[in-house]
C-alpha cells in the first residue's frame, strides 16, 4: 500500500471518480436521483488528490478544493470494493486533514448522502459533526452536511 498526493488531473483519480459514480448510482437509485448533484462534483478547481495504490492500482482516493479561506471542502472520498475494510478510507481523510491544516484552514467540511451510512460513520468517528446542509445543499434533503475544526 502507497499513499500518493497529487491533483485532480491524475488519470487514476479520474477513473476512481468515475467508479465513485457507478457506485452512487447503485447506491440512491440512478444517476437520474443524483443528476441534481453532478454538477457540484466536478473535477475542476481540486488541486489537492490523496491516492491509495496496491501493487501500482489505484483503489482509494479523496480530495478538497477551498470552500471559503478558513473551509475546505472534502470531495470525492472512495474506496474501491475490493480494498473496503483496511481503513483507506481514515487514511485518505486523516491525510486529507494534514494537508488542508499545513494549507491554514481551520475547518474541514463536506456533503454526503442519507443512505450512505458508512460514509458518515466514518466522518463521524473521525469528529466530524452535522451542521445544517449549506451553500448548494440548503435545499436538498437527501443530503447531510458534517464539518471538523482542524
Amino acid at each position: 500500500m502507497e499513499v500518493i498526493i497529487t491533483d485532480g488531473t491524475d488519470e487514476r483519480f479520474i477513473m476512481l471518480c468515475e467508479r465513485l459514480d457507478e457506485y452512487l448510482n447503485e447506491a440512491v437509485g440512478g444517476e437520474k436521483q443524483r443528476s441534481q448533484y453532478v454538477q457540484y462534483n466536478q473535477l475542476n478547481n481540486i488541486h489537492d488528490v490523496v491516492l491509495i495504490t496496491e501493487n501500482d492500482k489505484a483503489v482509494a482516493c479523496g480530495s478538497f478544493k477551498e470552500y471559503s479561506c478558513e473551509a475546505a471542502e472534502i470531495k470525492r472520498v472512495f474506496v474501491a470494493g475490493e480494498s473496503r475494510g483496511k481503513k483507506y478510507g481514515q487514511r485518505i481523510m486523516q491525510t486529507l486533514e494534514s494537508i488542508a491544516k499545513e494549507k491554514g484552514y481551520s475547518q474541514l467540511i463536506l456533503e454526503t448522502g442519507n443512505k450512505l451510512s458508512h460514509a458518515r460513520t466514518l466522518y463521524e468517528n473521525l469528529g466530524f459533526e452535522q451542521i445544517s446542509n449549506y451553500g448548494q445543499y440548503a435545499d436538498m434533503p437527501d443530503s447531510v452536511c458534517m464539518r471538523k475544526y482542524i
